[in-house]
């Protein structure tokens, strides 16, 4: 495909240490690189400091590590021929109404399970709430209401909502076949491609043996790490209270929690309750130039979480050689050990790789070759083909609404003949 010119909305502001940013990042450079024209929308300081010419000047809000943008698009460079919407929230729909506003065709990542995520996120209920009123879909009070109301009507009224964003999307990109398989609760889907997201994690100078001493790990002692937020929605519960019983089995073992920077005062409590403060450590975020050292520097990656849709971290966990375990069966794949999602099953699979070298090899190797037969080269293959179909099935549909607009005026002629 020759040169395109996309431009991307996100409400994962640059920098944020969460799959979606890091996505973003990774699909924006390698269309670059490729000599494609790009526009990145995402959330960018108030006044100043914006890291692109087109950041989306927005608010911090309290506590968190996030920030809600203000989209306004007056002066984009050239129009694009193609938007690719990776977030529901204001910047997102902010680019969906600017795409629906010049006739531009839309390919939505579904990076995140909304539905899973609105049982612990009252940002879930607010951006639907704004995003009905954006899109002008004539919600009625009742409808609104409904989003307030925790399962089958909140349920059902996500659908719909998520329904409105099928039909304005041309192409959707979903980062695991899970996520794919998610679509069959909705009525009409576009075409569905399933991309899955690259990492290039870059060389750490860390040396795995200064990394563990000043995590104040024991010589010799086995590490297991989990990777990103200790919010509800990660269930810090399920790996606190496995941890508790691979403790049982060796209880020289530690546990690393990496990226921990809210809730840390309710993980403590939780590691207390489940008897395993001693043998936890908490990091915040770290520099993504260092990743590849913590995963070095561990023996196995639990991932308790059963609501991603990809899991970026277990791909980078396993380019990098370490094992991973997941309660999650779903993203789990042929080269991946996962367990039913409780303590008992989940502790007694860490158990298994830790003490078993054999077992702990295999799933390296089968981790490591799967990470590596996706290449960077074969996402952005995959991604331009993705949209030239967006723009191929804009064309179609423009062609068939002028089709039928004729036909219409052919029509309405001859009844007027007919009449006369």
């Amino acid at each position: 495909m020759s040169g395109v010119r996309v431009a991307h909305f996100c409400d994962s502001h640059a920098g944020r240490s969460d799959g979606v940013a890091i996505s973003v990042a990774t699909t924006v450079t390698l269309l670059r690189e490729a000599g494609h024209e790009v526009q990145v929308y995402q959330p960018a300081p108030l006044l100043g400091g914006r890291a692109e010419p087109c950041g989306v000047r927005s608010v911090p809000v309290p506590l968190r590590n996030v920030r809600v943008g203000l989209p306004r698009f007056p002066g984009m460079r050239r129009v694009p021929q193609v938007v690719h919407i990776h977030t529901p929230g204001p910047v997102g729909i902010g680019g969906m109404r600017y795409a629906q506003a010049h006739d531009i065709p839309v390919v939505m990542t579904w990076h995140t399970d909304l539905l899973a995520y609105s049982a612990h996120f009252v940002e879930i209920q607010l951006g639907a709430a704004h995003a009905a009123r954006r899109l002008a879909l004539g919600w009625t009070v009742r409808d609104y209401l409904r989003l307030t109301r925790p399962g089958t009507e909140r349920r059902a009224q996500l659908v719909r909502l998520g329904q409105e964003f099928l039909d304005r999307t041309a192409v959707i990109i979903a980062p695991s076949e899970k996520t794919a398989a998610s679509f069959a609760e909705f009525e009409r889907v576009p075409a569905v491609w399933t991309v899955p997201t690259p990492v290039a994690l870059p060389d750490s100078p860390l040396r795995r043996e200064d990394l563990r001493r000043s995590l104040r790990l024991p010589a010799g002692a086995p590490v297991v790490l989990a990777v990103g937020r200790a919010t509800k929605e990660k269930d810090p519960s399920l790996l606190l209270d496995a941890f508790a019983r691979v403790l049982r089995r060796l209880p020289d073992a530690r546990l690393v929690m990496l990226g921990v920077l809210q809730r840390r005062q309710a993980v403590l409590r939780l590691a207390r309750q489940a008897g395993v403060a001693h043998a936890l450590r908490l990091v915040r975020p770290v520099p993504h130039a260092d990743m590849a050292a913590y995963y070095r520097m561990a023996d196995v990656l639990a991932f308790a979480s059963t609501t991603d849709t990809q899991g970026l971290v277990l791909v980078e966990a396993e380019t990098q050689g370490l094992p991973v375990i997941l309660a999650d069966a779903a993203l789990a794949g042929a080269h991946r050990l996962s367990t039913a999602p409780d303590a008992d099953s989940f502790a007694a699979a860490i158990v298994r790789v830790l003490t078993d070298p054999r077992l702990h090899r295999e799933v390296a190797e089968a981790g490591r070759a799967a990470a590596e037969a996706y290449s960077t080269r074969h996402h952005l293959d995959h991604l331009l083909r993705a949209y030239s179909a967006a723009q191929n099935a804009a064309q179609h549909a423009a062609l068939d609404g002028a089709q039928g607009v004729a036909s219409a005026s052919v029509g309405a002629s001859r009844a007027a003949r007919t009449a006369g």
